[in-house]
């Protein structure tokens, strides 16, 4: 498929974690705010793991903002950091109540990572793009039966938000058998 998946950490691990997230959930957020950074310094950061992120579209902001994270040539070098920043101003951006005003915040997001105007214009009228973008999800989310966020995917093993003490012994664990 054309639509890059979005990955960090050590693609060669033994163990695989898949994130399903929605950019406009607030226990997404409250995950990314905590335990994610943990993961990341942990698991991520040190080559344990092979961690993947894949988007969750409940809502047509959650595109939106998600288009804005893949914009642009080079985007997996941009994404982990805007997506960073959609989670962190979330509370602000996506209870706005004005469509405008939530493209506007998201623009600035991608605008702070080094996007131009001229790059998020044609990233928001690539139709066929957010088209593609939303059949995937959707394949996917059948494929692994997600129904809610945030859900992770430990070498195919489907569980929902935890603590990170749990998700750090099933990850040891894990990594031990491996």
């Amino acid at each position: 498929s054309m639509i890059k998946e979005m990955s960090m950490g050590n693609p060669d691990s033994s163990v695989t974690v898949i994130e399903y997230a929605s950019f406009t959930c607030p226990h997404c957020a409250a995950f990314h705010a905590d335990a994610f950074k943990k993961l990341k310094a942990d698991y991520i950061d040190t080559g344990k793991i092979n961690f993947i992120y894949r988007e969750v579209y409940f809502d047509r902001y959650g595109l939106w903002a998600a288009i804005v994270a893949r914009c642009g040539e080079g985007a997996e070098n941009r994404y982990f950091g805007i997506a960073e920043m959609i989670y962190q101003e979330q509370s602000t951006w996506a209870r706005q109540e004005d469509a405008a005003d939530i493209v506007d915040s998201l623009r600035k997001y991608g605008k702070t990572a080094g996007l131009t105007d001229a790059q998020l214009d044609q990233c928001f009228t690539d139709g066929d793009g957010a088209q593609a973008l939303y059949a995937r999800w959707l394949q996917q989310s059948e494929a692994d039966n997600i129904t809610s966020t945030p859900t992770l995917l430990i070498n195919g093993t489907k569980y929902n938000n935890m603590p990170y003490d749990e998700l750090k012994s099933i990850l040891d664990e894990a990594l031990g058998a491996g």
